[in-house]
């Protein structure tokens, strides 16, 4: 497969990274050269110091063998234009990234007339996550799957005493669970029952979502839960905008601070029911104004990493129960576990995770990038033509790397075990390193074979 992405920024960087992990040929464009050329020291893609709304560069890459151009400049329109071009000039599929909000009500329509095949928007996808997980009772978030029926939470057990100092496979009431992995110091661990939990650790578990639910009321002793009626966000931007609106039709009462005059005059005129503050967010005296301690939860939402995870620690200090950051810098996901916010979500990794869903195609369900971007979560569901259904998975040798943490037959969660079979139909749950998604890539292969035939008749042929 051939995939062209315009534009360097950090979703082409990360997009490109991953669809290199998964051996898929990578051509970058941009106008950077400087950008192009930190880029080809640690990824092996070709980079081509161009623009994408040339023809004649997208004629003299051969545009019309690439399998998919994504087009994620830095404007809508510019983006739309190269998919366009590179529509007519032969190429199988394109994505846009489209953000403005404008738009929004017209995207069926830029698609159709424009050959767009796909459209994704970070913001609007960020703004949904955070509505997801304020609308819900957990105070840690990772993600649903399975339409809901299953789903993965990760958890700082501090210094919990039901789990520091304990065998995973010694865990009283923990049947129906699986830890998929640990983090611990930076570092991901893929556990197996005789692996001892430390305090602090951040344990990855997956199970049914009834039972997750049961599951975090012991990560929140001591903690008065309550349905989400005030928000505060700071940052009228776009995930400030789309996360207003997304609530307030929620019947939701939401305030937003955002410090440029002009943005909270257009907030003001396009949302109902929202109050807009004009102000420094970063002002702890504005926010005890507009009684900060009485919000059921807080949003950093601006441009800044910076500022959203330092006012998200400051509203938890101030007793605000669910607090969320927006960051965009990948070198600061191995910290934010550490500060005590319960959810940072990261644009660029919820739109990477979209794009790898569309690539992917068929049977694959959704792709939610975790760790840093260092670890998978992956629904499929199971085709007809793959040779390990019937197979009990102690049998399957499957690497290390790999973990399926949950089955659905015919509607039933099952937590698997090495006996439990998977059969045509089924929706799995995986969890992979990023170091084994070649492995994963070709377990997801619609076509007979892929890694399990593969290790299967392995396995048949050492007997």
């Amino acid at each position: 497969m051939k995939v062209m992405i315009v534009g360097a920024g950090k979703l082409g960087q990360k997009l490109a990274e991953s669809l290199v992990l998964e051996d898929i040929d990578v051509t970058l464009v941009d106008y950077n050269a400087k950008i192009l050329e930190r880029i080809n020291e640690h990824i092996d893609v070709l980079t081509v110091t161009a623009s994408g709304v040339d023809i004649g560069i997208l004629k003299e890459l051969n545009i019309k063998s690439y399998d998919l151009l994504v087009a994620c400049t830095k404007g809508d329109e510019t983006n739309t234009v190269i998919c366009s071009l590179a529509k007519r000039l032969g190429c199988k599929k394109t994505i846009a990234r489209i953000r403005n909000p404008e738009y929004t009500k017209q995207l069926d329509f830029v698609k159709k007339e424009m050959g767009i095949d796909h459209i994704v928007n970070p913001e609007f996808e960020t703004a949904k996550a955070m509505e997801k997980y304020l609308l819900k009772n957990f105070s840690f978030y990772t993600g649903d799957f399975a339409k809901g029926k299953v789903t993965m939470l990760d958890f700082n057990i501090g210094h919990n005493e039901d789990f520091v100092g304990k065998y995973i496979k010694d865990l009283k009431n923990f049947s129906g669970f699986l830890i998929t992995a640990i983090s611990r110091n930076g570092k991901i661990i893929i556990p197996n029952g005789f692996t001892e939990l430390m305090e602090d650790d951040i344990i990855h578990v997956i199970g049914k979502s009834a039972d997750i639910a049961r599951l975090s009321v012991k990560f929140e002793k001591g903690i008065n839960r309550k349905e989400i009626e005030n928000v505060m966000i700071f940052g009228g931007g776009k995930v400030g905008y789309y996360l207003a609106k997304r609530l307030t039709e929620a019947n939701i009462s939401v305030t937003v601070i955002e410090q440029d005059k002009i943005r909270c005059q257009e907030l003001a005129e396009k949302l109902d029911n929202v109050l807009v503050i004009h102000g420094d967010g970063t002002d702890i005296h504005l926010l005890e104004e507009e009684n900060l301690e009485s919000m059921d939860a807080f949003v950093g939402a601006t441009g800044y990493d910076e500022q959203n995870l330092l006012m998200a620690l400051m509203a938890k200090h101030a007793g605000v129960s669910k607090t969320i950051a927006k960051f965009s810098r990948q070198n600061y996901t191995k910290i934010i576990d550490k500060l005590g916010i319960e959810v940072a979500l990261n644009p660029v990794y919820i739109t990477a995770s979209n794009i790898l869903k569309y690539i992917r195609g068929g049977k694959v369900v959704s792709v939610s990038l975790l760790l840093g971007g260092d670890g998978e979560v992956t629904e499929i569901i199971v085709g007809e033509d793959l040779p390990f259904t019937g197979k009990p998975l102690a049998e399957l040798n499957l690497p290390k790397g790999i973990i399926i943490g949950a089955i659905v037959h015919n509607g039933e969660v099952i937590i698997p075990n090495g006996e439990s079979v998977i059969h045509p139909g089924d929706r799995i749950i995986i969890f992979s390193l990023t170091e084994d998604l070649p492995t994963l890539k070709m377990f997801i292969k619609s076509h007979k074979g892929g890694i399990f035939s593969e290790l299967w008749d392995r396995a048949k042929g050492t007997r």
